[in-house]
């Protein structure tokens, strides 16, 4: 598969978690990663939100199972 972006994430997330995947670099290389787990609560929400932007992450893929998916969207 070609990459097609050069920074995005992914999240699963659960009923007492988020686990964030941060893939970034150049398309032709293997991508650098980064991962993270955060709450679910409003101030982990936030950071979550802040760590995606410190990286300049505009492109998030979600993985959720139920209702899970709402606070985060």
């Amino acid at each position: 598969m070609d990459a097609i972006l050069e920074r995005c994430a992914g999240l699963d997330i659960h009923q007492d978690n988020v686990v964030a995947c941060f893939l970034y670099g150049s398309l032709d290389k293997k991508p650098s990663k980064e991962i993270e787990t955060f709450g679910t609560t409003t101030d982990e929400l936030i950071r979550l939100l802040d760590w995606l932007q410190d990286r300049e992450c505009v492109h998030v893929a979600m993985e959720s199972t139920g209702v899970y998916w709402k606070p985060v969207w």
